[in-house]
């Protein structure tokens, strides 16, 4: 047995060695993947603190029901949140809310949605009601507001005087941690590629400004809405999907899934760069023999088949 067991010592040692080497190799492997899952998280944008996981998260502009909400402010939130929106975007109407910030933090948790954001114009921004607008807003954790319209941002020289405005506003919504950010509507996107009036204001805007696209009146302009996602990387923090926007000759079809827009391309470069937290489904047309809410609920699956479908 002795000759066998000497002629066997150096095989047992080699796999011995290899073992040894192959838990180095898994245990380092795992290391790795650790520490780069920790690099990745701290890397991610302050953004990305304030949704889950699953973000894009899906919201509503509330315009786009705005009767209905007159009517019945609670009813219609509610009626989203089954439709499966995760939030709302605020555009001036809070119902019974109006003076009552805790009550609609209250209301939104109880109903299961969140405040992706807010339409707000300078006006309400200005040194006499920024503190009563930002105290309204951080009662209902709503931390995007967001220009809707400025027709200064009409022309390039316009948007140099708009750019200036978004600057100091973020500046004093940055303490508070808030932002504030532009939504474009045709004329903001007019022009030679990189000298549009949106480029203006995204040239000359800190990164901390949100660039809200918004894809319907992108498409009426006659431009690719993924070129800007790309143009301004993780600055597309909110986004406006509407397959149609309500322009005279327009014929593209209302409903997301029905209309021409290459969703899945849009979503794939709001995913991987645009730093996009929500979708917000925003409705202005609306085909024959649908209501408002019927619509956005048929844009809503319509994107949600999209998704799903999106590798």
């Amino acid at each position: 047995m002795a000759p066998l067991l000497k002629t066997t010592q150096p095989l047992l040692k080699f796999l011995t060695k290899e073992l040894l080497m192959k838990r180095s190799m898994k245990l380092s492997t795992t290391i790795k993947a650790i520490t780069m899952a920790a690099l990745a998280s701290v890397s991610i944008s302050t953004f990305a603190a304030d949704v889950a996981p699953t973000s894009p998260q899906l919201s509503v502009q509330l315009w786009s029901i705005k009767d209905d909400v007159a009517k019945d402010f609670e009813g219609t939130l509610k009626k989203l949140k089954a439709m499966g929106f995760q939030g709302v975007e605020f555009a001036g109407n809070f119902g019974a809310y109006a003076n009552d910030p805790k009550g609609l933090k209250a209301f939104l948790e109880k109903t299961g949605l969140k405040a992706s954001g807010a339409h707000v114009h300078f006006d309400k921004l200005s040194p006499e009601n920024f503190d009563a607008t930002v105290a309204f807003y951080k009662a209902i954790d709503c931390k995007y507001l967001i220009i809707p319209m400025d027709e200064r941002a009409f022309t390039p020289e316009g948007a140099k005087a708009v750019a200036a405005d978004l600057e100091a506003v973020q500046k004093k919504l940055a303490p508070h941690g808030m932002h504030t950010g532009y939504h474009n509507h045709k004329p903001e996107m007019l022009g030679e590629k990189g000298k549009t009036p949106w480029d203006v204001i995204g040239k000359n805007t800190e990164q901390a400004v949100i660039l809200q696209q918004d894809v319907g009146w992108t498409e009426v302009a006659g431009k690719d809405p993924v070129e800007f996602v790309k143009a301004y990387p993780g600055r597309t923090i909110t986004t406006h999907y509407k397959a149609s926007a309500p322009e005279k000759g327009n014929k593209e079809h209302p409903i997301i899934g029905q209309d021409t827009t290459d969703w899945k391309a849009l979503i794939n470069a709001n995913r991987t760069v645009g730093g996009t937290l929500w979708l917000v489904v925003e409705q202005e047309s609306y085909p024959e023999g649908l209501t408002p809410l019927q619509s956005v609920e048929a844009s809503l699956k319509g994107l949600q088949k999209i998704i799903a479908e999106t590798k």
